[in-house]
């Protein structure tokens, strides 16, 4: 049974309070959470200072980036960081502990049940202080926050049973915080609460009034993407106005090589090329090959996508990139009982071999 702590203040309250003290006492290198700027906005920030961490939103409904992506490009410190993330970026930092891109030691983890983020358009306008208000009201009230991202309205996996912390955010109290102490490191560092600890497993009951809702936004939403009879004509209508920017491909807390192969000299279209297949064809697409592309990826993300939103998200052309692959991510890796993200120990499908798998195949 996990440990857990109450303490009768806000959650970012608490939470400030305890990050400072794991830094005071030199507990841990540094703190990864998001933070606010001198001009009102939000980015993430690596704090090393405790009198910096006043300044952090742990629980703001903004995704720069997928910390998930970001954590796996730091350099062990000495000392364990302590991230505050989402469990959509802690299930992408799971995943790239699988492809050997990041140590699980190197971070003390810090998540909750999340009520989703707002598209980064409305923190580019400076928008979103204007409905913070009604979006922790909606959280507390297990509701789904209006205009936040589709991806996150059909999300059911918040509550990461492998982070270090979990805090309940959803559903909570305004002036409460809970949180269950999940591995040997949270436990050994209880004290620092200030508070007693109790034996106790998170009641997921408390969330279900919010997943039903969750999942029937994520069933609209899939409904919106035909996967079943797509055909070529039906993938170029998918992704036939894509420009070829390669946003998804960067922000993807998955993808992690220095160099993608479709960014990379395989796929540069010379004079001569052009001028053959133009002879041939009388007409070419440019930019060419795209089709392709995302027909790459989305071999790559049927086990791997998280569901953050961060492609769509960052779509000039409004491609509904998350919930294609989300769908299509589901729909293969369920065959496999495989949840992206789920555990450390749950090995990646497409890197397993079973003789006995799918015998309805045939030999």
């Amino acid at each position: 049974m996990n440990k857990m702590i109450a303490l009768d203040i806000d959650c970012t309250t608490g939470l400030k309070n305890y990050l400072k003290e794991l830094l005071n006492n030199g507990k841990v290198s540094s703190v990864f959470s998001l933070r606010r700027l001198k001009n009102g906005k939000v980015d993430y920030g690596l704090i090393t200072q405790a009198e910096l961490i006043d300044k952090i939103e742990p629980f703001y409904p903004l995704m720069p980036a997928n910390a998930g992506q970001l954590l796996g490009r730091f350099t062990p410190l000495g000392k364990p960081i302590a991230a505050v993330v989402r469990p959509c970026e802690f299930r992408a930092f799971v995943e790239m502990v699988k492809r050997e891109q990041v140590k699980r030691e190197n971070f003390i983890i810090i998540t909750y049940s999340c009520g989703g983020v707002y598209p980064l358009k409305i923190n580019a306008v400076q928008e979103i202080d204007n409905v913070l208000a009604d979006y922790q009201q909606q959280v507390q009230s297990l509701e789904i926050p209006d205009g936040i991202r589709p991806a996150c309205t059909g999300c059911e996996h918040i509550n990461p049973l492998e982070a270090d912390i979990f805090i309940s955010v959803a559903g909570a109290e305004d002036d409460s915080l809970q949180a269950w102490l999940r591995t040997d490191i949270a436990r050994s560092l209880a004290g620092f609460w200030h508070t007693e600890t109790m034996d106790s497993d998170f009641n997921e009951s408390i969330l279900e009034p919010l997943l039903a809702k969750r999942k029937a936004a994520k069933e609209e939403l899939f409904a919106g993407v035909n996967t079943q009879e797509t055909g070529l004509n039906g993938l170029i209508d998918l992704f036939g106005r894509c420009i070829g920017c390669h946003g998804c491909n960067s922000v993807c807390p998955i993808c992690y090589c220095t160099l993608c192969d479709f960014d990379s000299f395989n796929y540069d279209y010379n004079r001569q090329i052009l001028e053959k297949e133009l002879e041939q064809k009388g007409a070419i697409r440019l930019p060419p090959d795209t089709l392709f592309f995302h027909l790459g990826r989305l071999s790559h993300m049927s086990f791997s996508c998280v569901g953050c939103g961060m492609c769509s998200d960052v779509c000039p052309a409004n491609i509904p990139v998350a919930a294609v692959f989300k769908k299509i991510g589901e729909e293969t890796a369920g065959m496999f009982d495989f949840v992206s993200g789920r555990s450390v120990a749950e090995e990646i499908p497409v890197m397993i071999y079973k003789e006995e798998e799918f015998p309805e195949l045939g030999e």
